[in-house]
């Protein structure tokens, strides 16, 4: 298999392609960005997640990769919200589009190559109006324009939708000036108090479908290879994008249309509407970024993730394990990094890492499988963990074992810097971030939980066995887990009792839990 083969899912064709770019080792992709005009939620985390880790892979693989993710800065809910808090449009949006940066580099996200925002691009929005309203497409209704869907015969090529079946006035009250109920907007007439753009057609505002048409041109040209975004974008929105950018340019087209299954909550889809919708700063109080980063990886992109409290305590221990195995590989491995060690590896490990090298290419060649390479993680760090514990006690160099420690150092960094895993921060400092965010969930702090380890080790001494399980016992209820070791006791989180689950019960057929080398 060639080393920059593998195949997406095209929602156009309804199956898997082998992806092939317009340009050989250069990719264009167009994500749908955030309409900014609050806190970005879990949908949004699962939504950018899913194409960083896309961007990653494609960086991974060699290719030259312009990704443009867009900002809706002007739109009905952002002039409502405005209009509530006595403050402007476009000021307000901006705001919440550095609150967006903040949680995005939160989770790890690379930043794209361009991000535009609507308010910058009016020229290029009015300027593909004008091209779709001159090749007939669109019509003008006193100072508003409309897309003329009974002009666009491929209309519903993407949702599989006929124009008979949509309808009309379901989500806004329906326009009698319209020609078909169905027609779209293009281009608002002015409203009082709101933000307006002098164009041919008099002061207005763009459609919220146009925006992504014109900026996506601007920056791609008519003809890029991916488009993205979640499936609630699939119709009305990227079906209409398909009939705009159409009437514009006859030889616009998208070589794959890429979407990202939902966040539900006891499988039922979230809103803020039935009340179970979370931001992305709700949840990272409680539990660390990549904690959440790796329980929606857990989940194949396209399929919907079940969202509880009990996945990402499992979320938030695996990666506590995950960087736990690097720290301690780090401090063995700390007095040879200046070495130059070309001892040859055990087979063990040569083994692993080859097994493990080849099930991650072959899971993320295959439509992006993250779960099955988070699974595969496991017999790495296991070995890490198996090399690591036979040095031990050992005070003579071992050429073999550290030069096998390297090598498998190396190889599950670079996967999990490929799946945005790997932090900017120590490994120190993320376990002692997730220490910090355990002690949150269990309502404890350091000084107490110290204080419960001291009474523990009072109660052994004097043989209160009892109590001393007790105390043991209320600690891991609650997520702390207390561990006797040579040098005394520490604590560690842990997922209580009541949350655990078992093996495959999980986000995806394929998860496998990571086990806890530090459990005893």
């Amino acid at each position: 298999m060639d080393d920059r083969e593998f195949q997406i899912f095209n929602t156009m064709t309804k199956k898997k392609e082998a992806f092939k770019p317009k340009i050989p080792g250069k990719v264009g992709m167009y994500v749908c960005g955030v309409t900014a005009y609050d806190l970005s939620h879990i949908g949004h985390a699962r939504a950018y997640v899913a194409f960083d880790v896309l961007y990653r892979y494609l960086q991974h693989l060699g290719y030259e990769v312009n990704y443009v993710r867009n900002f809706t800065d002007v739109d009905d809910k952002i002039i409502r919200r405005a209009n509530e808090l006595g403050d402007d449009p476009i000021h307000l949006s901006g705001r919440f589009c550095d609150e967006f940066h903040d949680d995005m580099a939160s989770l790890q996200c690379l930043p794209p190559t361009s991000e535009p925002r609507v308010s910058d691009h009016m020229s290029q929005i009015i300027d593909m109006i004008t091209q779709i309203i001159n090749n007939g497409f669109a019509y003008v209704v006193d100072e508003d324009v409309f897309f003329s869907i009974d002009k666009s015969p491929s209309y519903g090529c993407l949702s599989g939708r006929k124009v008979e079946d949509n309808r009309a006035g379901e989500r806004v009250n329906v326009d009698s000036r319209k020609r078909n109920p169905a027609d779209f907007a293009l281009w608002k007439s002015a409203k009082p108090g709101e933000p307006s753009w002098e164009s041919p057609w008099g002061l207005g505002r763009p459609g919220w479908h146009i925006e992504c048409s014109a900026m996506s041109a601007h920056y791609l040209t008519f003809s890029f290879d991916i488009h993205g975004g979640g499936m609630d974008l699939i119709f009305p929105h990227h079906e209409n994008e398909i009939a705009q950018s159409s009437a514009a340019c006859s030889e616009s087209h998208v070589r794959y249309w890429m979407h990202n299954g939902f966040v539900t909550e006891n499988n039922e889809k979230m809103s803020k509407s039935l009340g179970n919708f979370f931001t992305i700063r709700d949840i990272c109080k409680l539990y660390h970024p990549l904690a959440l980063r790796i329980f929606l990886m857990g989940t194949h992109y396209r399929s919907p993730v079940n969202y509880s409290s009990a996945l990402l305590e499992i979320a938030s221990e695996r990666i506590f394990y995950i960087y736990q195995t690097l720290l301690d590989c780090e401090v063995v491995l700390a007095p040879y990094r200046e070495g130059n060690l070309k001892e040859k590896i055990t087979s063990d490990a040569q083994k692993c890492i080859a097994k493990f090298h080849s099930d991650f290419r072959t899971s993320m060649a295959d439509d992006l499988h993250t779960p099955v390479v988070l699974a595969s993680l496991l017999e790495p760090l296991k070995t890490i963990n198996t090399v690591l514990n036979s040095l031990k006690g050992k005070k003579q160099k071992q050429p073999l074992q550290i030069q096998s420690l390297v090598a498998l150092e190396k190889e599950v960094k670079n996967v999990l810097t490929v799946l945005g895993l790997m932090s900017s921060s120590t490994c120190s400092e993320v376990l002692e971030q997730l220490k910090d965010e355990a002690l949150k969930r269990a309502g404890l702090t350091e000084d107490e939980v110290l204080q419960q380890i001291e009474e523990r080790a009072f109660a052994r001494k004097n043989k209160e066995y009892a109590k001393s399980d007790e105390i043991r016992k209320k600690l891991s209820d609650i997520g702390i887990a207390l561990m006797d070791v040579p040098e005394g006791t520490i604590w560690r989180p842990c997922v209580p009792p009541e949350k655990q689950q078992p093996v495959g019960n999980s986000n995806d057929e394929t998860e496998t839990r990571l086990d806890d080398k530090t459990k005893t």
